[in-house]
C-alpha cells in the first residue's frame, strides 16, 4: 500500500456568502463566487503549498463547488503534476436551497443550542449526515492507497466544518471534542503528515472555543 506523505485539508478562500451572507437569498450556495479578498488568500495558499509539494506528485479532490474550484485555480499548481477530481462527498454542509435571512438566524441559534453535529436544518443536513459521507469518500480514499503508483500528496480543497469531520473521522475523535473546535479561517490549511512509524499526525490543531463536554461514558 502506497501511502502519501501528506495529506492536506484546504479550506476555499473567502466567498461573497462569508463577506455577506444576505447573498444567500438571491443565489444558491453552491454557485457562489471568491471574493477578491478570497483570490488572494488562495493564491497565498498556492504559494506555500508549491514550496511544501515541490517537484512531488498530487492527487487532488475538490469540492464541486464554485468557490472551492475557483481556489483550486488559485492555487497555480503544476497541471503536469496534479491529478485533479471533483468529488461531491467533500461539498459543505447543506443548509436547505434558497435560504431566508431571519429563518437561517433562528436556526443557528436552534443549533448552537442543540449542537453542530446533531442539529439538521430544515431541508437541510447535520453536522452527522457530513461524517457520514465523508466516512464513505474515506473509504475510496483508502482504496486508492492500494495503488503502488500513487501521488506522495493528496490536496482535499473543500469547506470548514467538512476538514474538522475529516479529521474527527479519521482521528476518531468524539463528538465533544468536535463540538469544541472552530473552523479554520479562509484560505488556511491543515496537513496530516505519515510518521515513520506508519501513523499520521496533525501538524497543528484547529483552534478550541470551549473545553470539551464527554457524556462521561468514554471520558
Amino acid at each position: 500500500m502506497a501511502r502519501p506523505r501528506r495529506i492536506v485539508l484546504l479550506r476555499h478562500g473567502e466567498s461573497e456568502g462569508n463577506a455577506d451572507d444576505t447573498v444567500y437569498e438571491r443565489l444558491p450556495d453552491h454557485a457562489l463566487h471568491l471574493t477578491r479578498t478570497g483570490w488572494r488568500q488562495a493564491e497565498e495558499a498556492g504559494v506555500r503549498l508549491r514550496a511544501m509539494f515541490g517537484e512531488e506528485r498530487i492527487s487532488a479532490y475538490v469540492s464541486p463547488y464554485r468557490r472551492t474550484h475557483q481556489t483550486f485555480k488559485a492555487l497555480d499548481l503544476d497541471p503536469r503534476r496534479v491529478r485533479m477530481r471533483e468529488e461531491p462527498r467533500l461539498r459543505e454542509q447543506d443548509w436547505g436551497n434558497w435560504q431566508d435571512a431571519e429563518d437561517v438566524r433562528l436556526q443557528k441559534v436552534y443549533r448552537d443550542a442543540y449542537g453542530h453535529f446533531f442539529y439538521r436544518f430544515a431541508q437541510g443536513e447535520s453536522g452527522a449526515d457530513v461524517y457520514d459521507r465523508v466516512g464513505a469518500f474515506l473509504e475510496s480514499l483508502h482504496r486508492s492507497f492500494e495503488d503502488p503508483d500513487h501521488p506522495p500528496n493528496v490536496l482535499l480543497v473543500t469547506h470548514g466544518l467538512t476538514m474538522r469531520l475529516f479529521c474527527m473521522r479519521w482521528f476518531h475523535w468524539t463528538v465533544a471534542e468536535f463540538e469544541s473546535l472552530s473552523n479554520p479561517g479562509n484560505g488556511e490549511f491543515r496537513t496530516l503528515v505519515l510518521e515513520p512509524g506508519g501513523r499520521y499526525h496533525l501538524d497543528r490543531p484547529f483552534e478550541r472555543w470551549c473545553t470539551p463536554e464527554s457524556y462521561d461514558v468514554t471520558g
